[in-house]
């Protein structure tokens, strides 16, 4: 009996030892981290193709997302492993101060301007963004601004300075919030005011009301993406051989498909180009 209980004893300290030896389930996670701009989370972009990339490779992807700025604020602090944004200026800096060590083109979509169908501005039917934002400054027809610094933050502000106005100077009209695309739109639906938008949150917005398409087409409208794995020299701890893959992967043919599959109501809300030179 003694020498059964002994046995026993040590099968069950070997289970112990062995148990703490090996990693828990949490540390069997694999996962990488990608600071991301709102538009592929709310347009449902990512719901459809992450879930490829992970059966694929075994590698879940947990985004975090924000506006563009926030976005590189936070891999600029190495809280990501990959940064996947729309502004390309802001991305090539990131690189040139040594954040990431290249930048890939992924996709391309663009910009509309809302508004109302009442159309205060009569700007409905232009694809000259310039001179529909000076008709809705002229109007002082409401126009609401994300204010976040976000990518379509940052598109806006330039396509106003490009018509050589400063909203932000006037007297009411113009409505910085702060906020992201979804409370934007809900806002200008709100006031009936106008609103810059890209397109593929556009046509996953749930909440229309009596907002609709005025102004497109215009070549200043473009909204690139790119794609860039954070500089493990910079940050240790950043997962740099699953990151790339998933890098590898958006800009690969089997990525590049999943992209131009994703459609709404038959229309395309982001098109590849992971091999346009220069985009």
């Amino acid at each position: 009996m003694l020498r059964r209980s002994f046995v026993l004893g040590c099968a069950a300290a070997a289970a112990v030892v062995l148990g703490l030896a090996q990693p828990s389930k949490a540390t069997d996670d694999r996962f990488i981290t990608v600071a991301s701009t709102t538009s592929t989370e709310d347009s449902g972009l990512f719901k459809v193709i992450l879930p490829k990339f992970t059966q694929k490779t075994g590698i879940e992807v947990r985004v975090v997302a924000k506006g563009t700025g926030q976005a590189i604020d936070l891999a600029k602090r190495g809280d990501a492993d990959v940064l996947f944004v729309h502004h390309k200026p802001s991305e090539e800096k990131f690189v040139a101060e040594g954040f990431s060590t290249e930048r890939k083109p992924v996709m391309y979509n663009d910009f509309v301007i809302v508004g109302p169908k009442a159309d205060p501005a009569h700007v409905k039917g232009s694809k000259d963004v310039a001179g529909a934002l000076k008709a809705i400054a002229s109007a002082k027809a409401a126009f609401v601004s994300r204010g976040d610094d976000s990518g379509t933050h940052k598109a806006e502000q330039a396509l106003w300075k490009n018509a050589g106005l400063d909203p932000a100077s006037g007297d009411g009209w113009y409505r910085s919030i702060g906020q992201g695309m979804g409370a934007t739109l809900n806002t200008a639906a709100a006031v009936g005011g106008y609103a810059l938008a890209d397109r593929g949150t556009w046509l996953s917005f749930k909440n229309p009301g009596d907002l609709e398409v005025v102004v497109e087409g215009d070549k200043r409208l473009f909204n690139q993406y790119g794609v860039m794995l954070v500089n493990p020299a910079k940050f240790q701890h950043v997962k740099a051989a699953d990151g790339q893959a998933f890098v590898d992967w958006l800009v690969s043919g089997e990525g590049q498909k999943a992209i131009a599959d994703y459609t709404i109501n038959g229309q395309s809300l982001f098109f590849p180009n992971a091999t346009d030179p220069g985009a």
